[in-house]
């Protein structure tokens, strides 16, 4: 069904003949119009034909002219369809020049995104009269189609040497101004923030560990320095733990108020002062929490750019990425894995954010002599170490060995960085407040 069933399709014929008169008059309008257009961006099946048998010859080296255009045609005996030899005549003729050729074939483009979208438009409206669908799935399937439609218009070519020589000059430029700070998102643990500066846009951050190690607390630990002191909006999607567990633990983190008196309610009057004090501070940080169990792929994307438009975003947090869904089935638990850590890597460049996944290691760990985790415990998939810029590891001696001489120390392992050096850096943890604080030690090198 279409809404507008009486109306003409959004086109511009005379811009369609301009771009093909260009094209064959001037060969090197051809790779201009093909890092533009596409045969089912014309409207007229005639163009569309035109198009790809130009782009036909071109490939194949051969000239781009009448002769060999029409002879193309007839050997496909398609030389009618297109409107035969006149036609293609009329083509050469009714362009004089092809100097405006980038801005005829924009025109094209922009009419068939518009046809487009129409086309999608009247998909969605018949399905949702259907009404058979589960809506989310709907919904999610519309953002996804309707971003597609958006990137068709987006150009994405060759930068130039010099351009990104340009650029590298400035951004160094900037890291001398800023000195010693992170370069870029702090986690505002300093000898963390010196081994990584900073967490990167872009970047996938794996934080992974064995239960009770801390994952959890560290992540939010981090998301809530970025939330209070760089006052700057971080998204948390919990998979595990309900929203308000994980408020629990920031509140408890934050007023360092111990866990088990916390449940009860038996709380002192200053620890109710120190309560209500993390309350209030916790109420102006831009934290936002998506606790969907099982959440799907499409769904976490759709909600973290709606929530990037809106409210804007510097962090993502993932707790945890084994219990995300994907869209479609997979012959064993490596590849879907696999096309998770795919997702996430593309959603952390898509919203140009960094992207900090928590993740589980495999027992193996627990069969070593140290207990200390590796690259080849990442569990269930390889991908995860090839697909993350950054893996860090949390280890504990003082879990594994009650005589250890580190009680209450938590080393954190940087166990790959693709743009920078690995090492391990020592973090006090206060268990009974799920808290990581800093040590005054400088970071062990890698």
């Amino acid at each position: 069904m279409s809404i507008y069933f009486d109306k003409v399709p959004p086109q511009n014929i005379e811009a369609e003949q301009l771009v093909l008169g260009a094209m064959l008059i001037d060969r090197e309008s051809i790779p201009v119009v093909m890092g533009i257009l596409q045969a089912d961006d014309f409207f007229r099946e005639g163009h569309r034909l035109v198009y790809s048998a130009i782009i036909g010859l071109f490939e194949r080296g051969d000239p781009v002219d009448l002769v060999t255009l029409a002879e193309e045609f007839r050997r496909l005996d398609e030389l009618d369809r297109v409107g035969g030899l006149p036609y293609l005549a009329f083509l050469i003729t009714s362009v004089p020049t092809s100097v405006s050729v980038e801005h005829h074939a924009s025109i094209v483009k922009e009419k068939a995104l518009l046809r487009a979208l129409i086309n999608l438009s009247n998909r969605l409206v018949n399905r949702s009269y259907e009404g058979r669908e589960d809506i989310q799935v709907l919904l999610d399937e519309a953002e996804q189609q309707i971003t597609e439609i958006s990137q068709r218009g987006v150009m994405q070519s060759f930068a130039s040497l010099q351009d990104i020589l340009l650029e590298t000059y400035d951004r160094l430029q900037q890291l001398q101004e800023q000195g010693n700070r992170a370069t870029g998102l702090p986690t505002y643990y300093p000898d963390l923030d010196r081994l990584l500066g900073g967490l990167q846009p872009g970047e996938l951050i794996l934080l992974a560990a064995r239960p009770a190690m801390g994952k959890t607390s560290l992540s939010l630990n981090i998301a809530q320095n970025v939330a209070l002191r760089a006052k700057l909006p971080v998204a948390i999607f919990s998979l595990e733990m309900a929203k308000e567990q994980l408020v629990q633990r920031m509140l408890c983190a934050e007023a360092r108020l111990d866990q088990g008196r916390f449940r009860t309610g038996r709380l002192a009057e200053d620890e109710w002062v120190s309560l209500t004090r993390a309350m209030g501070l916790l109420a102006e940080a831009p934290i936002y929490i998506d606790d969907t169990p099982a959440i799907s792929v499409n769904e976490m994307r759709s909600k973290a750019r709606r929530l990037k438009a809106v409210k804007g975003l510097a962090l993502l947090v993932v707790d945890y990425l084994q219990l995300i869904q994907t869209t479609r089935r997979f012959e064993n638990r490596t590849q879907e894995i696999s096309e998770i850590s795919r997702f996430l890597k593309a959603l952390a460049r898509e919203l140009a954010v960094p992207v900090l996944a928590l993740s589980q290691l495999s027992r193996a760990v627990e069969q070593t002599q140290d207990k200390r985790p590796n690259l080849s415990h990442l569990r269930e998939s390889g991908a995860l170490e090839q697909d993350s810029d950054i893996v860090l590891f949390i280890y504990r001696h003082d879990y594994y060995f009650a005589d250890s001489d580190k009680p209450n120390i938590a080393e954190i392992i940087i166990a790959k960085h693709r743009n920078g050096p690995t090492g391990s850096v020592e973090l006090a943890f206060l268990k009974e407040f799920t808290k990581f604080v800093n040590l005054l030690k400088e970071p062990m090198p890698g």
